[in-house]
């Protein structure tokens, strides 16, 4: 027998999420949070073809001589490490949060993009959003309820955060039958 003081593993957390929340009935407000990605594949040809360029028009002078040899050894580490971390911030920009909203259910799905996703779920009812100023971000978003309070859309403009923050308290009390303030 299962001890039950025990915690859930990820396992039991993800099936108990999605057993709740894939219904037959459309979901009253639904959004996806995703990072604003401003350099596309084309952008990012470009800006590591421009770099390459102007570390390697300089080095023209040096053709020929052992010297050129010397600055490849430095140029050449400096366009690998831009490609690299270009291409990591990209995949770090796959990090998103799916919210859904029902009569009885709010349902947060956030994908991670080098860990576990992530799952919460509770009733509307006696979920609370809350947003405060922090050191580290500034109108911090939180969700409250079901015993844990999570953040939603940390990576967001804070005029982003304060438009959904807007929107959930407003559904949030369409819901409930709270008239919002």
């Amino acid at each position: 027998m299962a001890n039950p003081s025990a915690s859930p593993t990820p396992s039991d957390v993800e099936a108990d999420f999605f057993r709740v929340s894939n219904r037959s009935d459309a979901p009253l407000f639904t959004t996806l949070i995703k990072p604003y990605r401003s350099l596309s594949n084309f952008g990012f040809g470009a800006t590591i073809m421009f770099t390459a360029c102007a570390f390697l028009l300089p080095l023209l002078a040096f053709l020929g001589t052992q010297a050129l040899w010397t600055l490849l050894f430095f140029v050449a580490p400096a366009v690998a490490a831009l490609w690299y971390f270009i291409r990591r911030n990209d995949k770090d920009g796959t990090l998103s949060e799916e919210l859904r909203l029902w009569p009885d259910l709010i349902a947060v799905h956030r994908r991670n993009p080098r860990k576990a996703d992530q799952y919460w779920h509770a009733n509307p009812y006696w979920v609370s959003v809350h947003m405060k100023d922090t050191k580290e971000c500034p109108s911090y978003l939180t969700l409250k309820g079901a015993g844990r309070e999570i953040e939603l859309g940390a990576f967001l403009t804070v005029d982003a955060r304060k438009d959904l923050e807007k929107d959930l308290r407003k559904h949030l009390a369409q819901i409930t039958s709270i008239p919002a303030p």
